[in-house]
């Protein structure tokens, strides 16, 4: 083990762009569909991952949706939610903003009420006995219609208190932000606060990210590194101080490469770059990963690495007193 990676795994961190449905590791998927007596199309946990050959988002998200329909019942989601709470504290994961995507649930028969229970009593359970704090994203499918994601956004309501905010996931292609535009203005008016998600190299990526700035108004962009493209862009969005939470490793399944080096670049550039997991049960790789992999391709000193938690810590939904408690741990670390 090198000095670096010691480094990585002691350094505080804090996630914010994790899709819980995509932690549900190969062996819960058995665990689960045992128990809901639902049937895989895999023999066996090798069979399964030999199975995640994905290599584009559309491909992936054809896997990771078959995948949630073991997910049934509240223990179900709580179980998921806090088997990723604990292996991120373990991986000194301080703090995490979690997304969920209510609609494939209800969509399916399961009912809001099951799904934001089971997370929520795994949120409140890890906070106590494992000291990982979280708050919760509700996100949107882009490639199911507006009126389905205002449903959504009613059915939240009575559960405002334990939702933070919300964003926008799935199939980009087609489906621009200004598509959910009432519904994001809904939400704002509801007290919550907003993201999307910007995905690696998509069709119409630059108009897209310029829309969830200037028509949705987003308190942070979730991929959104097709921005270096843009030098106008980037100094927008460094100007308004918004977060950027890159995921490395899922990039490396969805690209050519992880991508760290424009990580690099917006570091250099004074941007608020992050770094995350994504869905770390396809893609192999949880926060620590990440770390190791965005620090191995482009480089990165420890201050950089420390810079980019820092990134995460300054972005998160959190109020002023709490943020600087966390970086105060930070700043003790790294000094």
């Amino acid at each position: 083990m090198t000095d670096m990676t010691t480094f990585i795994e002691g350094l505080p961190k804090a996630e914010l762009h994790v899709h819980i449905e995509g932690t549900l590791e190969p062996e819960m998927k058995f665990e689960l569909a045992k128990r809901n007596k639902i049937e895989l199309p895999y023999t066996d946990v090798a069979a399964m991952r030999a199975a995640y050959t994905f290599n584009d988002l559309p491909s992936f998200l054809t896997i990771y949706y078959e995948g949630m329909n073991v997910l049934v019942t509240e223990p179900d989601f709580y179980d998921l939610t806090f088997a990723y709470l604990k292996k991120a504290r373990s991986q000194n994961v301080l703090y995490a903003e979690m997304f969920f995507d209510p609609q494939p649930h209800t969509g399916r028969g399961v009912a809001f009420d099951t799904v934001i229970r089971g997370i929520r009593r795994a949120q409140m359970d890890a906070e106590t006995q494992l000291g990982i704090r979280s708050q919760l994203i509700m996100c949107f499918l882009r490639d199911w219609s507006a009126e389905f994601a205002m449903t959504t956004l009613i059915q939240s309501l009575p559960y405002k208190e334990w939702i933070v905010g919300v964003g926008l996931d799935s199939d980009e292609k087609g489906h621009p932000p200004v598509k959910f535009k009432q519904v994001f203005a809904r939400a704002r008016a509801e007290g919550y606060l907003l993201t999307m998600h910007c995905d690696v190299n998509q069709e119409n990526t630059l108009l897209h990210i310029r829309q969830v700035l200037d028509d949705i108004g987003v308190s942070r962009i979730d991929h959104g590194i097709n921005s270096i493209e843009d030098p106008a862009l980037c100094a927008e969005i460094k100007q308004r101080g918004l977060a950027l939470t890159i995921c490395p490793v899922s990039n490396g399944f969805c690209t050519d490469s992880t991508q760290s080096h424009i990580i690099k670049q917006m570091l250099d550039l004074g941007m608020r770059p992050t770094v995350n997991s994504d869905d770390p049960a396809y893609f192999g790789a949880y926060m620590t990963e990440n770390f190791i992999a965005t620090q191995k391709d482009a480089n990165l000193t420890k201050a950089e690495l420390v810079q980019l938690s820092r990134n995460a810590f300054e972005s998160t939904w959190l109020p002023r007193v709490t943020k600087d408690a966390y970086l105060a741990g930070l700043d003790a670390y790294s000094t």
